[in-house]
């Protein structure tokens, strides 16, 4: 088994972390697993270029599990001008709109979104997931209360590992072809 003591956590910073990033996205990503594939492990829906990649990581960190200079995990990040790069991101920020925490709007609260988050194969099981949103979490906390992303209602191993990581949901919706569930991350609990 993996030593997670080996495994550093940090900002993605150079060309080498955002090609590693795609290539452990893409043979994450549903197009390229099968149904049983994507019910076992889970899968991603969102692809990402280089560029965008580095266009994110000039406004927001976007954190990265290395081991012996592999990416081995991933957690990207935005904020809410980030739909404008990613337009089959409006559905969701849209939906955010409709939603609520604590009695307020979503939109009321200095939120950024989970945009997307993946785990190696073989680095699975050993709370990474986790300390991607943790690592995050330290460098955006004085600016950002709360992470938002959604979460296919089917990849139910994301939602599964979402939930022990601390989310809530907070609603749900279909856009007429995959349902969704609408996850929040308090950065303000257990300070």
């Amino acid at each position: 088994m993996k030593k997670l003591a080996n495994i550093i956590f940090q900002a993605a910073s150079t060309d080498e972390h955002f090609i590693q990033i795609v290539d452990l996205q893409k043979r994450n990503h549903k197009q390229y697993l099968s149904e049983e594939q994507q019910v076992q492990d889970g899968f991603l829906f969102a692809e990402h270029s280089t560029e965008i990649l580095n266009t994110m990581a000039s406004v927001m960190p976007q954190m990265i599990a290395v081991n012996n200079g592999k990416v081995v995990g991933y957690c990207l990040a935005m904020n809410s001008a980030m739909q404008y790069y990613l337009p089959t991101l409006t559905p969701m920020f849209a939906q955010f709109e409709n939603c609520q925490y604590q009695g307020r709007l979503l939109t009321d609260y200095e939120f950024m979104v989970g945009g997307q988050v993946c785990v190696d194969e073989e680095f699975r099981g050993l709370g990474l997931m986790n300390q991607l949103y943790q690592s995050l979490k330290k460098m955006v906390a004085n600016h950002y209360k709360l992470c938002v992303t959604e979460i296919s209602s089917r990849n139910l191993v994301s939602l599964k590992a979402h939930y022990k990581a601390g989310f809530k949901s907070i609603g749900n919706y279909n856009d007429g072809e995959e349902s969704w569930n609408i996850v929040i991350l308090d950065f303000t609990l257990g300070k």
